[in-house]
């Protein structure tokens, strides 16, 4: 595939600066990269050394910033890394002062501290139900003003004529909201586009994407994702729910607000990756329990995301947030539904409860489940092929704000004018029952006492519309309608997914799966007098639901729970299972899942559970950065300043080595140490002469590099001048005196396998005499980690 000359982002939103083409830094997977390699871009000269880690601070702009001189654009291809994204420390670093102050703790601080987890996680619940309940509210009250009004107006020019009017009027309502939430997504916060589902599979595992977490991501995230689903897209409001209970999570914990530039003095010991990456997962957990009412689910999902970082007593403050989460979410809509104490509403999405006998299932039909499975897994791959190339084709030609604004109006007036077109011609009309579901019945040219059965599936908000594809009774729709809607909402999800909105793909891919699968069961129940009795639409539709939903997003094991959870009944395990299995084998067989897509075309250096399974011929020496800058354990102000301040490189781990003999033996490792540390460091001006002539008041503390956490400043921003350039700095107190290390002969899985289940950002590769010989970073594992083909491609170009 070719370069694509502008930069891929979450939103599809590029800079404006001029077209860069091979002279850009890349760190391609493809080949070989040369050592300090000179690329240009402009003015500027850039260095690259072997696939280096690059720092980028969520504070620094290129105005804040300008002598970065990182570039603004990286071509794309799908074997690329972008230089956009660094490392994460889920590895403690246990230097002195980490031990001093763990060894001054008495048993009942950590007593104090644990339950000091429980409360995080229970507020981060209880706040993640208040926000789905708040959206829940005004999607319900802003929805059924619109749908009111269009309702009226399509009633009143029905019989007098001008029907052009209503469409006007709904194509002009929902480009208005869509315009809102997309002008906010747009212009204030990119990082909001989508569900944000792929931005915190990479942050669990173990990537820092700028500003994903984030007070001002949140309430963009919230308003935008309301204004998407009243502005009658095809998306749905269960998404965004696990990105907002993750940067619920990420605020509660730290005890304060970087945006809003307030310390409540409050969970300063939980102000590192490591305890900050546990309240996420659960955020994660709350926020999937909330949109489904499914508290195992929510576990289970934030467990395949982090499951190397698992221990026992997190699965159960996990599970304590995604229960506190549905209860709360319950707990409010009984008050606000009038019905105090009727806990029925467990989650934004109620599929209704799958009890009669006529929806149980007979084991030969568990063949005709696995073949809509694989099914499933065909259109599944259908979609994110086409959704691959088109957001190939926003990332080219829709990269500024304003044509993203118009594209999603674009999409909103479109999606009314096809759902207007297709409930104008259709000919299916249903008789109105007195105890009838549809909350906006439309007559429109039907005979009295009957309503439009295709407005049912468009005029709604799409979790009703999938409630009554599982429950409305048999002949509630014909096979027309659902054929007519099946292909014109999985084009219209198909081109939703990805505009600068906050929106989800949980209930479109439901509601897609749950029409072809009613289909299905219609046109089973049509073949014999018998399969009437067996083939229930409501049963196939749910079939058919959990299919396309697992085609799309090849989820297993949480998505099996979660389906479980919401249907209420636990007699559908099993199918469901096999379905989803089905879903994903057929599936991936073609194209991989919607989210790994988006997560590859960002760049971003994401690594799989295992390594490749042919990839034992690797070994450390072949995939490490080499040569690595290292520093002395005493060393010189001014050498730590110009190595940090080297835009060439812009390392973020330094490997710290010592002198072991008078000889020019070359020294020997003895611990690590973080970009951030020497900033924090230099900041404070702890250097040896100061500390000699007693100028230091105050010994450093870990509450100095907790209290610069995560917005550690830039080097630029530190002022040494010519006399303490000459000064020297001990690293020995701050560095890491136990760094992982691997000798150079030790095969590439058994250092993904380090790297992975350790949650590492540098692994030392060093020689028989422990002296330093390459560096293992996150970068040069996922540059060899290419998918089905990656290997075997470059086995091919080395030869």
């Amino acid at each position: 595939m070719a370069n694509i000359t502008k930069k891929v982002s979450w939103s599809s939103r590029g800079d404006e600066s001029a077209l860069v083409g091979e002279e850009t830094p890349l760190l391609n997977g493809s080949e070989q990269p040369r050592p300090l390699r000179q690329m240009s871009s402009g003015n500027t000269i850039f260095q690259i050394d072997r696939l280096s880690t690059v720092d980028l601070e969520e504070e620094i702009t290129t105005e804040e910033d300008p002598g970065r001189g990182r570039p603004n654009e990286i071509p794309h291809n799908e074997k690329l890394l972008s230089l956009k994204f660094e490392s994460l420390d889920y590895d403690n670093i246990e230097n002195q002062l980490f031990l001093e102050e763990e060894r001054r703790m008495s048993f009942m601080s950590f007593r104090c501290l644990e339950i000091s987890r429980w409360v995080i996680c229970g507020l981060i619940g209880f706040l993640t139900g208040l926000i789905a309940c708040f959206i829940d509210i005004v999607v319900e009250q802003l929805a059924g003003i619109k749908y009111k009004v269009i309702k009226e107006n399509i009633v009143k020019f029905t019989e007098a004529g001008g029907l052009s009017i209503s469409l006007i009027l709904w194509a002009g309502l929902n480009s208005s909201f869509v315009m809102l939430g997309a002008v906010m997504v747009a212009f204030f916060e990119p990082i909001a586009a989508g569900s944000g589902i792929p931005q915190i599979k990479c942050y669990l595992n173990g990537i820092k994407i700028p500003r994903v977490v984030r007070l001002k991501t949140l309430v963009i995230k919230v308003c935008g994702v309301i204004c998407s689903v009243v502005g009658g897209l095809a998306v749905g409001k269960e998404g965004p729910m696990i990105h907002s209970g993750a940067v619920v999570a990420a605020g509660v914990s730290q005890g304060r607000s970087t945006s809003l530039k307030r310390d409540f003095k409050i969970f300063e010991y939980f102000r590192r990756d490591t305890e900050k990456r546990d309240f996420v997962s659960a955020g994660a957990a709350a926020g999937v329990s909330a949109a489904f009412g499914a508290p195992v689910g929510g576990v289970l999902f934030a467990l395949e995301e982090g499951a190397s970082f698992w221990n026992q007593m997190l699965t159960w403050r996990i599970f304590f947030a995604s229960m506190i989460s549905t209860f709360t979410l319950n707990f409010f809509l009984s008050i606000y539904h009038n019905k105090p104490g009727d806990l029925s509403n467990p989650g934004l999405i109620n599929f209704g409860r799958f009890e009669s006998e006529a929806m149980a299932y007979n084991l030969y039909e568990i063949p005709l489940f696995i073949a809509m499975g694989a099914v499933g897994g065909i259109l599944g791959a259908l979609f994110n092929f086409l959704n691959y190339w088109l957001t190939i084709f926003r990332i080219r030609y829709v990269h500024r704000p304003c044509l993203q604004v118009m594209e999603a109006m674009l999409v909103a007036a479109v999606t009314a004018t096809v759902a207007f077109t297709m409930i104008y011609f259709s000919t299916d009309c249903q008789p109105l029952g007195p105890d009838h579901t549809e909350e906006y019945p439309l007559q429109l040219f039907c005979a009295d006492g009957e309503y439009n059965s295709m407005a049912t599936a468009f005029f709604n908000t799409p979790e009703r519309s999938v409630r009554s594809l599982f429950h409305n009774p048999r002949g509630t729709y014909n096979s027309l309608t659902l054929g007519l809607f099946t292909l014109t909402y999985f084009l219209l999800a198909c081109w939703t997914y990805g505009l600068a909105v906050s929106a989800g793909v949980f209930i479109p891919s439901l509601l897609i799966g749950a029409a072809w699968g009613r289909l299905c069961g219609i046109l089973l129940a049509s073949t014999t007098s018998t399969a009437s009795m067996w083939a229930d639409p409501g049963k196939y539709a749910l079939i058919g639901a959990a299919a396309q939903l697992g085609g799309i997003v090849r989820m297993t094991l949480s998505l099996t729970v979660i389906m479980v959870e919401a249907t209420g009944n636990v007699t559908y395990g099993l199918p469901i299972m096999l379905v989803l299995m089905t879903a994903k084998i057929v599936g991936d067989y073609f194209q991989e899942g919607l989210y790994d897509i988006h997560i590859k075309l960002q760049s971003v250096p994401f690594l799989h559970w295992e390594a490749p399974a042919t990839s034992h011929w690797l070994i450390a020496r072949e995939v490490m950065s080499s040569p690595v800058t290292c520093l002395n354990r005493i060393e010189k102000v001014g050498t730590i300043v110009d190595i940090l301040s080297n835009t060439s490189t812009n390392h973020n781990g330094f490997p710290v080595v010592v002198q072991v003999s008078a000889d020019d033996e070359p020294a020997k490792l003895c611990g690590l140490i973080l970009r951030s540390q020497l900033i924090v460091l230099l900041k404070h001006k702890v250097f040896v002469e100061l500390a000699r002539t007693r100028l230091t008041q105050r010994k450093l503390q870990l509450k100095d590099f907790r209290d610069a956490y995560p917005r550690f400043p830039p080097i630029q921003s530190i002022h040494v001048s010519q006399d303490e350039r000459e000064c020297m700095m001990d690293l020995t107190e701050f560095m890491n005196p136990t760094p992982y290390t691997v000798p150079l002969e030790t095969s590439l899985p058994r250092v993904f396998k380090l790297f992975r289940a350790l949650g590492l950002r540098h692994l030392v590769v060093v020689d028989d005499e422990n002296r330093v010989v390459g560096l293992v970073t996150r970068k040069d594992l996922a540059r060899y980690h290419l998918g089905k083909h990656g290997l075997e491609e470059l086995q091919l170009a080395q030869t």
